[in-house]
């Protein structure tokens, strides 16, 4: 039996917020995963997002899809942490760095966007 293709973590937090963690490949297999993950968080009542990405092994146009795809369902730009600079340099290439919330690494500075 083979290990799931991404891992998807989740914390609760008041004032309706929710951490995702994920881990594994963010790719056209696992992507509908997060897409559920995050409208199912968003039917209980959860509208401000922090999408985790620092166990993000691989993540392809479905991946990206996806995070696009859960951005437009809500009011409030997804915020993204853990990226790392093969993801970022993808995500500054589409343009959707303008588009979602970027922590930098270090400072946990944030660009925001949106």
């Amino acid at each position: 039996m083979s290990a799931p293709l991404l891992v998807i973590e989740v914390d609760r937090h008041d004032a309706g917020q929710a951490e995702l963690r994920l881990t594994g490949d963010l790719d056209f297999d696992s992507a509908p995963e997060l897409i559920d993950a995050v409208a199912t968080l968003r039917r209980d009542g959860c509208q401000r997002f922090v999408i985790d990405l620092s166990g993000v092994v691989l993540c392809d146009s479905s991946g990206l899809s996806a995070l696009v795809v859960a951005h437009r369902g809500g009011s409030v730009p997804l915020r993204l942490t853990g990226v790392n600079p093969t993801l970022r340099q993808l995500l500054d290439r589409t343009g959707l760095a303008e588009l979602l919330e970027l922590s930098l690494a270090a400072g946990d500075d944030v660009q925001a966007a949106g």
